[in-house]
């Protein structure tokens, strides 16, 4: 039963993945929000193009779901060359980084998501090969014995993604030639992300439904093609496959998602300040535990809206919840349970 289940997620996640790349914008163009960084983009793909260059080294960073990974693919796309993709976690040693590289052909665009987790030992063989496209690998002896021999590297291009730009060490920052923040998008933005995602679905969508579910995405796109595929399920089985307004907030007052887009884990975290340390101060660490969440998820996938919405105020001292958190909670303030 155990095996079984495994492997339904499995399935579950494969399919996932699937419609991810099937509404994966494939150009600039296509591309919706991040206009700047976009103009941007074009001009330095064109003028590497012009020079026969590969484009310089890539740093995109920002909240989860933003579209760096799709825009790691669109890069590939435009500079007409081959992408590989993989993960700081994955690589664990300078041999796994070496694996990776010496595959590289000449163009080639090498994504890594999560670079903040590339241990320290391996990005000292990044280095060279994000600068001189030369790689240092030791071969031979375990006891000293070993000697470095330096092999040639094609000219590639570094994609590096994170969420956490702070926790990146200043010499790889400072080797990307292109350092960009991805923000979050706008109502309006969304709504033609979501119109566009349904089109490739194949959904007829209501437009009070396309502004009804785009409220709800916290500025975040994956949120929006997240939310759009579960209603569509709602629709299909309760509404002949029309995406009204109607079934869009019945399906999300199913999934907990409220008329701002907070979800289950955000309540939780605004009522754990309240309720347990009087609105704050306090600290990470101290309200994860409380309220049975990693630190990491809290800082990493919840905080960054919570604290753009004004809901939150991250202070030296820790995290305190705002005024506008207790209205939308219908908490007054002067009278909120400790």
């Amino acid at each position: 039963m155990e095996e079984s289940s495994r492997l339904l997620s499995a399935m579950a996640e494969v399919n996932e993945d699937a419609v991810e790349a099937t509404i994966r914008p494939q150009s600039l163009n296509e591309y919706v929000g991040q206009e700047t960084l976009k103009d941007n983009l074009r001009i330095y793909i064109k003028a590497a193009l012009q020079r026969n260059e590969s484009l310089d080294h890539v740093l995109l960073y920002g909240p989860p779901g933003l579209g760096k990974t799709t825009l790691a693919f669109i890069l590939a796309n435009e500079m007409h060359s081959k992408i590989r993709v993989t993960s700081g976690p994955s690589i664990s040693k300078p041999g796994d980084l070496a694996s990776v590289l010496s595959v590289l052909e000449p163009g080639d665009v090498l994504f890594i998501d999560e670079i903040h987790r590339l241990p320290k030992v391996v990005e000292e063989v990044l280095y060279p090969a994000m600068e001189d496209f030369e790689l240092d690998i030791m071969i031979g002896g375990e006891n000293g014995g070993g000697r470095s021999v330096r092999l040639d590297l094609p000219p590639f291009t570094l994609v590096g993604a994170t969420t956490r730009a702070g926790d990146l060490s200043a010499p790889l920052r400072d080797r990307f030639g292109i350092i960009s923040k991805l923000e979050y998008y706008d109502h309006a933005q969304l709504s033609s992300i979501i119109r566009r995602t349904a089109g490739v679905l194949g959904s007829q969508i209501d437009e009070d439904a396309v502004g009804e579910i785009a409220k709800r995405s916290r500025g975040t796109p994956r949120i929006a093609n997240r939310l759009l595929r579960r209603i569509r399920d709602f629709a299909q089985v309760l509404n002949d496959g029309l995406i009204s307004k109607q079934v869009s907030q019945d399906a999300l007052e199913r999934l907990h998602v409220d008329p701002i887009g907070l979800d289950e884990v955000d309540i939780r975290y605004l009522r754990g300040i309240i309720e347990r340390f009087h609105g704050g101060p306090v600290g990470l660490e101290a309200l994860a535990n409380s309220i049975s969440e990693e630190t990491t998820t809290l800082e990493d996938v919840y905080e960054p809206y919570l604290i753009q919405i004004g809901f939150v105020n991250r202070t030296s001292r820790g995290r305190t919840v705002t005024e506008k958190a207790y209205e939308h909670l219908k908490i007054p303030h002067n009278t909120a349970l400790f």
